[in-house]
């Protein structure tokens, strides 16, 4: 199951930065550990960090890969913190549209998965 995790990821400074995206990347690795197949924006800075000189990656550039991740995915697993999150608001606002199941724990997404598929 493709599950989409969704959270804060932009913070006032860079410890606020990297404290959210430890929390996003600790549930994805939980995510996976569990047998899911996890999408986890906040490893998105590897690109970043493989850019060359002539090439460029925008803020707009990331939002829309993920939002395509995001059509596809069989749910979303919201992060602890998202509520005031204005990119994972619009991540929920997509998913309701298009019909996705939003979870806000992991073991809610555990328990949609044996429900439906046993």
């Amino acid at each position: 199951m493709r599950v989409y995790v969704a959270g804060a990821y932009s913070a006032d400074d860079v410890v606020g930065i990297l404290n959210n995206m430890n929390k996003g990347i600790r549930l994805s690795t939980q995510v996976l550990l569990k047998g899911f197949s996890p999408f986890c924006p906040w490893l998105d800075f590897q690109f970043q960090l493989n850019l060359r000189e002539d090439e460029t990656l925008t803020v707009d550039d990331y939002y829309r890969y993920s939002i395509d991740w995001l059509k596809v995915s069989d749910v979303i697993l919201l992060v602890p913190g998202w509520e005031n999150s204005g990119g994972t608001l619009e991540e929920i606002r997509i998913a309701k549209e298009l019909g996705i199941p939003v979870f806000e724990t992991l073991e809610e997404l555990e328990t949609y998965r044996s429900e439906k598929f046993t």
